[in-house]
């Protein structure tokens, strides 16, 4: 049973380029892919043997994973590729003229383009941050035990505010006992501290309860101070283990809600080195949209037939789409230096290589 194009008011023409659009792009992700899943297993094939990693982990666990992910950071350039490659080829044999010439407006001829575009952008958002997350998970614990040692065992300095007023201090956590030494916990009523409990070792039990042991208790009352000590005490903080090892490598593997939520807590806490978490959940957002821009810019440079061909066009689509990319890494630099917030530093490409795509609409043949 054949889908009826007609039904959403698409002609021949359009189904023609989607067709075309698309076909290009899942054929040059899986060329790709292809040589890079190639270059990584050589690199990487020493490693296998040495840990005695299983065929079926391999395939399953780590490549299975890796495709997805790889195809997905670099689904921009694909776009830009796939939109250079078929459109130049169509403008060299005359397909666009013959098209503008039937009394096509060149806005009309984007409307195929701009619906593969759609595409693309809801199979990224999806995958980036729904099902990605997951498989990187399951990507890095694999890394970890077969390839090289990812995971700490002891966190240090651990030091975060569990609740609003209540600020906590590890000085070492050990995941290998679930103990922490020499901690410390202050409570503030403003600016002032109202108590401070200090213990050598907090273990943790479950959920948030924590048992201390050899604590101190110091309480203060305007000028007048109460101590109390002992030998363990059962304590309720609201805060969990998992919490002292996360790093900027776990926001990759946060779904888009888990990051959401991760973000809010760690603001409410008053946590301020969270800028790489907040690159990467703009990035879920910003990242599929550039599949639009791409588009724009490559129908635009690539549809004007010109002596150089498909090769020119290539050369240009991939400087741009390969600056587009520089681009987008350098920015995220200016967020963790503090220049500009992590939503400016990230929408920042998108915004400059949109007014570029304007630009050469604008100027493209009509």
């Amino acid at each position: 049973m054949k889908f009826n194009y007609q039904k959403l008011g698409l002609k021949r023409i359009d189904t023609y380029i989607i067709k075309k659009f698309l076909g290009t792009y899942f054929f040059s992700i899986i060329l790709i892919i292809s040589i890079s899943v190639v270059f990584d297993l050589t690199e990487k094939m020493d490693n296998f043997f040495e840990h005695d990693a299983p065929l079926k982990e391999i395939v399953f666990q780590y490549y299975l994973n890796f495709i997805p992910f790889y195809m997905n950071m670099f689904s921009p350039l694909f776009t830009f590729i796939a939109v250079i490659f078929f459109t130049s080829k169509m403008a060299t044999n005359t397909e666009i003229i013959a098209i503008l010439a039937s009394g096509v407006s060149f806005r009309r001829l984007m409307v195929p383009y701009l619906l593969s575009a759609l595409v693309i952008s809801i199979i990224s958002f999806t995958v980036g941050g729904y099902i990605i997350p997951n498989g990187n998970k399951i990507m890095l614990t694999f890394e970890d035990k077969y390839v090289r040692k990812i995971k700490k065992d002891n966190a240090r300095n651990v030091q975060m505010e569990v609740e609003k007023g209540v600020i906590m201090y590890i000085e070492r956590y050990e995941i290998s006992n679930n103990t922490g030494y020499r901690f410390s916990l202050e409570k503030f009523n403003g600016k002032t501290l109202t108590s401070r409990l200090t213990a050598q070792t907090i273990s943790w039990d479950s959920a948030y309860n924590w048992k201390i042991t050899d604590y101190l208790q110091r309480d203060f009352k305007g000028m007048r101070e109460s101590i109390s000590k002992g030998t363990t005490k059962d304590t309720t903080i609201m805060v969990q283990p998992e919490e002292f090892f996360i790093t900027y490598a776990e926001a990759a593997q946060m779904s888009n809600p888990q990051l959401s939520k991760y973000l809010i807590k760690q603001r409410e806490r008053g946590v301020g080195n969270i800028q790489g978490f907040e690159d990467e959940y703009y990035k879920r957002f910003s990242m599929p949209l550039a599949a639009f821009i791409m588009t724009l810019i490559g129908v635009s440079l690539s549809s004007r037939k010109v002596r150089g061909g498909m090769g020119l066009h290539l050369g240009i689509g991939l400087a741009l789409s390969s600056l587009y990319i520089l681009f987008s890494t350098m920015s995220t630099t200016f967020s963790v230096s503090g220049v500009m917030s992590a939503f400016a530093a990230v929408w920042l490409p998108n915004l400059v290589f949109l007014v570029v795509g304007i630009y050469l609409y604008i100027k493209a043949p009509k």
